[in-house]
């Protein structure tokens, strides 16, 4: 992670800091800014925008995640500015999922080195949208299949890579144990230690490694608005 504070920069310059990084991607259900496919608004809670209604089960939901594990290549990066920040709240907590899978006893590591685990748009986006537009996913996006624990293609660390959003169970072994195994993963990721909490500014901008942490968009700032920009870095190849 890496933080900036007042930087009051254009579209067009957000688009072209992130294409230093690489070639960009939009996303198959988060509106983007007018004339700008690449420019992701994130209003509310990962593109949700809270209502009275919405509130208590978003609050209630695990909303732990790694951008875009559903595609076969998720995204190694993301630039999020922010735009309109509520008076209270609204922070967004990162955690270092190397870190997370280091704290994992020896056991549990041994246990997970050789696994699979599926990811689905479905399980997060299906339920914001239309049954057709839902279909349409699950025509679009099957499932995508990845390590437990990737390898990190330049620092060569190991990566639980496993998240609540996305995740939907763990291939070759029985259900039952995939519901377990995968609590216990994702609650690792909750360890207070393992976290960096960001309060935002407006025009603050956040800068992250996607395959290396998981991320958490706090909804505690509801009835406030909260508006944030994002561009987001085409993925590689996710190597165990």
């Amino acid at each position: 992670m890496i933080f900036f504070r007042d930087q009051d920069i254009s579209h067009e310059s957000h688009i072209r800091l992130g294409r230093l990084f690489g070639a960009l991607e939009g996303h198959p259900v988060i509106p983007h800014a007018p004339g700008h496919p690449e420019l992701l608004l994130i209003r509310g809670v990962e593109g949700v925008t809270l209502s009275e209604e919405k509130v208590e089960p978003f609050k209630a939901f695990n909303k732990w995640h790694t951008d875009v594990t559903f595609r076969p290549n998720p995204s190694i990066a993301s630039i999020l500015r922010a735009r309109t920040i509520p008076p209270v709240g609204g922070d967004t907590i990162w955690a270092d999922a190397a870190a997370a899978y280091r704290g994992l006893p020896h056991t549990i590591r041994d246990r997970i080195a050789d696994l699979d685990a599926e990811h689905d748009i479905v399980r997060s986006f299906g339920g914001r949208v239309s049954e057709e537009k839902r279909a349409q996913l699950a025509r679009d996006f099957p499932p995508a299949t990845h390590p437990v624990v990737r390898t990190h293609p330049e620092t060569g660390e190991k990566i639980l890579y496993v998240n609540h959003t996305f995740t939907t169970r763990i291939l070759g072994i029985a259900e039952e144990e995939s519901r377990e195994l995968l609590t216990l993963l994702f609650d690792r990721i909750k360890v207070p230690e393992y976290h960096v909490r960001f309060r935002w500014s407006p025009n603050a901008i956040g800068i992250w490694d996607n395959r290396s942490t998981q991320h958490y968009a706090v909804g505690d700032y509801w009835p406030a608005d909260r508006l944030l920009e994002r561009v987001t870095v085409s993925g590689d190849v996710v190597s165990r």
